[in-house]
């Protein structure tokens, strides 16, 4: 698919900045959601992108753990095995094509759950967020993170609502440089 065909989807041709170093300092994924996902954990990174979240999780999954790394470019997820073999961790790594509107999963559960600067992106959200819901297992959590330059905070509010509306509860703001973030649970 090109990425004129894409439409307003990140395309890979930023993927330098996506995996680079520095971005490690300003948004550490350890530091955002290691106190989330222990050993044995099931994740999944919704729009893994080059996999710079992706092969963290695995590394915090460790050998018992599992991450499914899902995207709707080809590219994108090429990128994610690439640095997942580089990183030593592909063996926890399943790669998933997503379709832009499903997310394909149905048959999973995962403990957590990360859309990283992309539910923006998503089409048709009420539909995306009520497919997250039916990936998660009673105790896990979603982290849900836009860039705060692409979505001001009245857009960020009506994702909550929708969210809401889909199942999730909130549990608590995520507070990053240049972010809107929420963690969520299922609504029991």
């Amino acid at each position: 698919m090109s990425e004129e065909a894409l439409g307003h989807v990140c395309p890979p041709s930023v993927i330098k900045w996506l995996n680079s170093p520095l971005r490690k300092l300003i948004q550490s994924p350890r530091k955002i959601m290691g106190k989330y996902v222990k050993p044995g954990d099931t994740a999944v990174d919704l729009g893994c992108g080059g996999g710079f979240f992706a092969v963290e999780l695995a590394r915090m999954v460790g050998d018992s753990g599992r991450v499914i790394a899902v995207d709707l470019q080809q590219e994108m997820r090429e990128f994610t095995r690439r640095l997942a073999v580089k990183k030593g961790v592909m063996e926890r790594i399943t790669l998933h094509q997503c379709q832009e509107k499903d997310i394909g999963l149905s048959d999973e559960k995962v403990d957590f759950a990360l859309a990283f600067y992309m539910v923006h992106e998503v089409p048709d959200r009420d539909r995306f967020l009520k497919q997250v819901v039916e990936l998660l297992n009673p105790e896990a959590r979603f982290m849900l993170i836009e860039p705060s330059h692409h979505v001001k905070p009245e857009e960020f509010k009506l994702i909550l609502e929708e969210a809401a509306i889909a199942g999730l509860k909130q549990v608590e703001p995520i507070k990053r440089a240049m972010s809107r973030g929420m963690l969520f649970s299922l609504k029991l």
